[in-house]
């Protein structure tokens, strides 16, 4: 049991340092030549370059700094604890690919840079979210905001906003067609997010899940994710004991936030995830029965 944990921590830390490269890559080598930008906190870098003359990769450790030590006070070292060894590795790699100053494209080419710097940093981040980690950006601002300030708002509304002022910031500085790209940048993202996860045609996925933290994960779910939840009762056979089982469907990244509540709360859970080619219904992803 401890030669598979060892081996299963030693592909985390190969898989994060991949991913990390790949995303540092993707600034150094694509957006930062072709005078893109993005959301989160690349974004915000970017817009502290064009004012002070410093080192990305040095501004973007600083930051993440800055938002780990404000996530440790307000959220806890629990939750510090889950960004902070990529908030060290992704700055790290950032200053050597900064160092080797080398660049994808042989000329300027803004489409070409946006596509190719959306499929590398969501490979980056799909590979990060996949091995359980997190990036040390605008998602930990958003949980630090809903605790604090808005805790009846769902998370995923409030990391839209942040991220939508960061490009809007991005519009007037470096101008609107550089923030257009970067809306292309963040699409692109997302969906490699989802790729990365579950392959290239699942989006929607079911998750059977026995837990014994059903109430607990049902107001996660619902609103945290605003997602909706079904539950039957089934029973062990082997101990004759009844559980309440809960069905969810959602996305394959809403499916890993599952996954992550669960390994904090339960790790005894037991969940099956099923892919499903495609839901009829009301629901965020799902298409109307009436189309």
């Amino acid at each position: 049991m401890l030669k598979v944990s060892i081996k299963t921590r030693i592909l985390d830390y190969l898989f994060l340092v991949i991913g990390c490269a790949i995303g540092a890559f993707a600034t150094t080598a694509v957006m930062i030549p072709n005078g893109l930008t993005s959301g989160g906190l690349t974004g915000i870098v970017r817009i502290i370059q064009s004012f002070i003359d410093i080192d990305f990769s040095l501004c973007y450790y600083a930051g993440a700094g800055i938002i780990l030590i404000v996530v440790g006070l307000t959220l806890g070292f629990k939750e510090a604890r889950k960004v902070l060894l990529v908030s060290i590795v992704y700055p790290a790699i950032l200053m050597i690919f900064e160092k080797l100053d080398f660049r994808l494209l042989e000329e300027k080419d803004l489409i070409l840079a946006a596509i190719f710097c959306g499929v590398f940093s969501g490979a980056c981040s799909g590979i990060v979210f996949w091995r359980g980690y997190a990036f040390c950006g605008t998602e930990s601002i958003a949980k630090i905001i809903k605790k604090k300030f808005f805790p009846e708002v769902d998370i995923s509304k409030i990391l839209l906003l942040i991220d939508s002022i960061v490009i809007v910031i991005a519009a007037f500085i470096f101008g609107r067609n550089i923030a257009l790209y970067a809306l292309v940048t963040q699409f692109i993202v997302s969906k490699m997010v989802d790729y990365i996860i579950y392959g290239l045609e699942t989006k929607i996925v079911q998750l059977n899940i026995i837990t014994d933290k059903g109430k607990e994960l049902c107001e996660y779910v619902m609103h945290n994710l605003n997602r909706g939840v079904s539950s039957r009762t089934v029973v062990g056979e082997y101990t004759g004991k009844e559980h309440k089982e809960l069905v969810i469907m959602c996305s394959p990244r809403e499916s890993i936030l599952i996954k992550r509540f669960l390994a904090e709360t339960d790790r005894k859970a037991f969940v099956t995830v099923l892919h499903v080619d495609t839901v009829w219904g009301e629901g965020k992803g799902f298409s109307g029965i009436d189309n």
